[in-house]
Formats: C-alpha cells, structure tokens, sequence
C-alpha cells in the first residue's frame, strides 16, 4: 500500500489506545470507518473526527483495503475477526489486518494462518507507549508476520508511530511485546522499592530522583513516574488489570518454552496484591502502594 495514497481503512476498538490512533489515521486524510463494541463511543468518535461508524466489525471491514484492531484480550479479537459478524469474511483477497492488541503468540498465529486461507495479509503489531504515546502519534509497534504485510501496514501505521519494527514471522511481535512488558514490571518494581527505601532514610525524593535520573539508574519509568509515586498519584494510562493480563501471556508462554521467569511470576503476585487493595485500574506504578502507605 502506497503511505501517499489515502486509504479505506476500518477501525475496531476505540478504547484509551484505538479511539487516538484512529483518530492520527482519520486526520493523514485516511477514509476511515469505525467500530466499537458500545455504539455510543463510536458516535461520539464520529462526531469529534469525522468519519463514519459500523454496527459490526464485517460492516467497517467491508470494501477497506486494511482493517485495524486494538480491543480487549484473546477473545474479543477472536471475536471482531472470525465470530459472527467478524472482520475477516468481509475482507476482500488481498487486504490487510492489523492487530494492535496486546494477546498470545498463539492467537496470532491462527489469525495468520486463518487470514492466508482468505487470501488476507496479517500482520501481529501490538504498541508500546501508552495512553500519552497513543495521543501523540508516538508510539513504538512490533510487528510479526509476513514481509510482504508489513510492506503493506507500515507507510499507514507510521501516522502514530515514531517506531515500526519488523520481528519476524507470525507471533514475532507478541513475543517481542512480553519482552517489553517483563523488562517494565522488573523496572517497576525496583523503582518501587528504591523509592520506599528512600522515604524510610528520611531523604527528598524529588532530591534523590534528580540526582540519579542523570546516571546509571535513568529509565524511562523513573522520568516519567517517580515523581508521580512519591505523590501517591497512580492515574497514568496502562492499568494494573491490564499488565497482570500481559504478564500472565508471557509466563503462559514462558512454560511453553522452558524459560524461567522468577521476578516476573513474583511481581505478578505483587500486582495481585494491589488489585486486592482495590487498584486495579490505577496505573502500573502503583506498584509502590505495598511498601509505602
């Protein structure tokens, strides 16, 4: 597909991450049409972005020469894809899928293999970045599948992207997101404790985070979150709902390949326990609330 020509695009999920990444696409002068499983958000998308909205998935795939997906979990993307109704019948030979969910290597696998049997290329590009990089158009995708699908998939997904890579076959860009999301919960939990350890010995934090965020101990969490968790503030973007799912992908898939995960199986109890303090939805870095009341 050729980046400088427009074109028909459908859209499903307008959660915190599709509803800004539909819209980058809508304002490049893509035709966009919509869906999403509450009607009422995807009129309200259409009335902010133009566009048009689909009471199903098949309906906002019909005729679009790529259809995007960021929804919930497994299920719901085995459901916008190939349940009734699903995207996937309605696409013609030769169109794309695009998946920017977060899910198992396993389901992309079968999306793979069930869109080749239609003739679709598929492609598996969930994002790293969160809400603030959805909103800016700047957000990192790893993609699996075929080369000639990401060919096809990267001149449009760069109107959000400020980083594409291409991981490999099918599955690829799972894989690669579950590298991503153990190396955060690792970082997390070490900025968890550096923090508490520093409350305890009496020291200003906003002092201790200056000074080490410009050595050996800088990170993209600690520039960004610190200061927030000193504060006690949690409501950044990516819930603890959401990365307990994404670390129970990648020790699911761990197991399937004889890897040994420790930290990450124990910062997944520890975010169990946050989730029983009622933080479920609060932001990752609220990982903090188990040492520091």
């Amino acid at each position: 597909m050729d980046g400088a020509r427009m074109a028909r695009i459908g859209f499903l999920g307008l959660g915190i991450m599709g509803g800004p990444m539909a819209r980058h696409l809508a304002a490049a002068g893509h035709d966009v049409m919509v869906y999403n499983r509450t009607a009422e958000k995807a009129a309200a998308w259409v009335a902010a972005h133009g566009g048009r909205s689909a009471a199903t998935p098949a309906l906002a795939a019909a005729g679009a020469e790529m259809v995007l997906a960021c929804v919930g979990a497994d299920k719901d993307l085995r459901a916008v894809t190939l349940g009734p109704d699903g995207a996937f019948a309605a696409m013609a030979p030769g169109a794309v899928f695009v998946d920017h969910t977060t899910v198992s290597a396993e389901i992309a696998r079968e999306l793979a293999e069930a869109g080749a049997a239609r003739g679709l290329l598929v492609l598996d590009a969930p994002v790293s970045g969160g809400q603030a990089g959805a909103e800016n158009g700047a957000l990192t995708i790893m993609c699996g599948g075929s080369a000639e699908a990401f060919a096809a998939a990267e001149p449009v997904m760069q109107a959000y992207a400020k980083r594409i890579g291409h991981m490999g076959p099918a599955g690829s860009g799972q894989l690669t997101k579950m590298v991503n999301q153990l190396c955060i919960a690792g970082v997390l939990q070490g900025l968890a404790e550096g923090l508490a350890f520093g409350k305890a010995a009496g020291l200003d934090l906003g002092q201790v985070v200056d000074v080490i965020s410009k050595g050996a101990a800088q990170s993209w969490q600690m520039d960004n979150r610190a200061p927030t968790m000193a504060k006690g503030e949690f409501d950044f973007g990516f819930a603890v709902d959401w990365m307990r799912k994404d670390l129970g992908l990648a020790l699911d898939e761990a197991r399937r390949l004889g890897a040994v995960l420790p930290l990450a199986a124990l910062v997944d109890q520890f975010y169990g326990d946050v989730q029983g303090m009622g933080g479920g939805r609060q932001d990752t870095s609220s990982l903090i609330r188990r040492l520091v009341p």
